[in-house]
């Protein structure tokens, strides 16, 4: 009974995060009074994701490395140079633009596990290049942001590299020795992890929310626009990269996903972080933006079904 719970929580993702976003906006204080806990919050998220990881996951990486580099270098040049694109296409103010790069440039979303398994993509393949993307980001994350957003604001590469080192790999790693040590026991409760990532996920998108209201009004509509076209054009990339290197229906479905679906809550993190607040507001609409589009899609593909 609590599975199916939690799997439903996690399924509707999208729905929680624009219901708790809307109740942010006009109740912030709640989500203001506990802002200092969000790298905390969010480094208890990859620790959830760590424990879940498990050495068959790293096995099917070692088993088919070429298609994993070919998502992977997908990952993380489709979006962020398509980010740096719109962002001077749609003349976005500094702080705005560099969090749609930073968006652009982090690694790819756990929910995308989630929305691969229910589109009846490669699930397999997902966890793969999530898993790749996440262990790169710590380097490839701070460098492309340097790059590409360095001539917007001024970025500090060693700041954020160790900010993604705290959040990330060290809960990652933990998560991943915790599990080892306890495998029965973390095997009967690990359906519970998702759904605090998924929470998490949600406080950073509606505190971001909380502690923007004010400006929200006088962005939202070239930030939405930005964010939409960001999100469609990397899915649609994705799938098409997929088909260039003739992938299977679902693997194609994954890549799709998994570029198009950015773990836009370590940019949002990152974002409030390394340059404020407005900053964020483009990383957490990236984060409404692309989770709605991926369920769509995902409920889509599930009923046409696939050949693996």
């Amino acid at each position: 009974m609590l599975n199916r719970i939690l799997n439903f929580y996690t399924k509707y993702f999208a729905v929680w995060v624009v219901v708790f976003g809307v109740v942010a906006y006009f109740w912030p204080g709640p989500f203001e009074a506990v802002r200092g806990y969000n790298k905390l919050f969010f480094a208890l998220t990859m620790f959830g994701i760590g424990a879940v990881l498990s050495p068959e996951d790293f096995k099917r990486i070692a088993q088919r490395p070429l298609i994993v580099l070919i998502g992977s270098a997908a990952q993380f040049t489709i979006m962020p140079i398509g980010a740096f694109v719109l962002a001077k296409i749609f003349r976005l103010p500094p702080e705005i633009a560099v969090g749609l790069i930073l968006a652009g440039c982090v690694p790819g979303a756990m929910a995308s596990n989630v929305m691969s398994y229910i589109a009846k993509a490669d699930t397999a393949y997902s966890v793969s290049l999530t898993t790749v993307s996440t262990l790169l980001c710590p380097v490839l994350t701070p460098v492309l942001t340097l790059v590409l957003a360095d001539s917007i604001l001024d970025v500090k590469f060693m700041p954020m590299f160790i900010s993604v080192i705290e959040m990330v790999i060290i809960p990652l790693a933990a998560g991943f020795f915790v599990r080892a040590i306890l495998r029965e026991k973390m095997e009967r409760i690990k359906t519970i992890f998702p759904a605090i990532s998924v929470t998490f996920i949600i406080f950073i998108c509606s505190l971001v929310i909380a502690v923007n209201r004010q400006r929200l009004g006088a962005v939202t509509l070239s930030v939405l626009a930005a964010a939409v076209v960001l999100n469609i054009y990397g899915m649609s990339a994705g799938f098409a990269v997929g088909g260039i290197f003739k992938f299977s229906t679902a693997r194609r479905r994954t890549l799709s996903i998994e570029i198009g679906m950015q773990n836009a809550g370590l940019g949002t993190v990152l974002a409030l972080e390394h340059f404020g607040e407005t900053a964020a507001i483009s990383t957490a609409i990236f984060v409404f933006v692309c989770i709605i589009t991926a369920s769509v899609m995902a409920e889509i593909w599930q009923r046409k079904g696939a050949k693996n």
